[in-house]
């Protein structure tokens, strides 16, 4: 579930192993290159913590944001 808070979407994944994480970031990726617009992530062996914010905004969570967030839960 993403969780909006100090201006930010976040949202924590967890995978069976460090090939399933990174094969998720790799299709999140890909998503976010189509829809220029990019996350800031981290990736600590099997989970992955992404936050979506809209930088040329002000950094505050948009239609970009919330959009590129239903993207990425169609992924799983």
């Amino acid at each position: 579930m993403w969780k909006e808070e100090n201006n930010k979407l976040s949202r924590s994944f967890e995978f069976k192993d460090f090939s399933e994480a990174f094969a998720f970031m790799t299709r999140v990726a890909f998503l976010a290159e189509s829809q220029q617009h990019h996350p800031n992530w981290s990736n600590e062996y099997n989970k992955v913590h992404v936050e979506l914010t809209t930088h040329d905004k002000g950094n505050t969570v948009t239609e970009k944001d919330l959009d590129l967030a239903q993207a990425i839960d169609r992924l799983i």
